[in-house]
């Protein structure tokens, strides 16, 4: 699915969705939209394996039926955030749709977790200060993708990345294909060994 970078002025509409470091720890926040899929308990047992943490925003639709991955997620210790439930651009709906698209994943969310989400991440990145208004939620967007979606190969992904993570920075991957998987692993290994410590969203210190 196509995600693009938020731009610039929703960091400077929603600061709350702006987050700084706690400077005495190198860490960076891998990300995955769009799941759960067939792949999310091979891609989460993977990272557990690597000790760490990811945020998974998963989409409603992809929900259903797949609740024990869903608890899975949360026994290997990733945090889970709202995508949706169909990946509809939600500053293009009605307050009243756009709330049903959250308050319909929330409740599938919160049924299987035994907790309210607490983060979102809009499809697209697409938010607006009515959203700000009614939704009772966090904002999370990103700064690097790895274009994962489009390029769909692994080394590919990895070449996408390839210099471009740094301290502090939300790594934007997704739940849907094997070579994104392979390309995770891959670029955890590599990082960890740079020094780098993976942490999930909740992690963030807020402005």
């Amino acid at each position: 699915m196509f995600i693009e970078q938020p731009p610039w002025f929703f960091r400077a509409l929603y600061p709350q969705a702006i987050f700084r470091m706690d400077p005495n720890e190198r860490a960076v926040y891998l990300t995955f939209d769009d799941g759960p899929s067939e792949y999310t308990v091979e891609l989460s047992r993977g990272l557990k394996k690597r000790r760490v943490q990811a945020t998974f925003f998963l989409l409603g639709e992809n929900m259903e039926g797949r609740r024990k991955m869903v608890e899975e997620l949360v026994k290997d210790g990733h945090l889970i955030g709202n995508h949706s439930y169909h990946h509809v651009q939600l500053n293009k709906l009605s307050i009243k749709e756009a709330m049903g698209e959250i308050e319909k994943t929330n409740r599938l969310i919160r049924e299987w977790t035994g907790e309210a989400p607490v983060y979102i991440r809009p499809p697209y990145g697409a938010w607006s200060r009515e959203l700000e208004k009614v939704v009772d939620m966090i904002p999370v967007f990103w700064n690097v993708d790895s274009l994962d979606w489009k390029l769909q190969n692994k080394e590919q992904v990895l070449s996408c990345l390839s210099g471009q993570v740094e301290e502090g920075d939300v790594i934007l991957m997704h739940d849907g294909y094997q070579s994104s998987v392979d390309a995770a692993f891959a670029l955890v290994d590599h990082l960890q060994k740079q020094g780098f410590v993976f942490v999930n969203v909740e992690e963030m210190i807020l402005e």
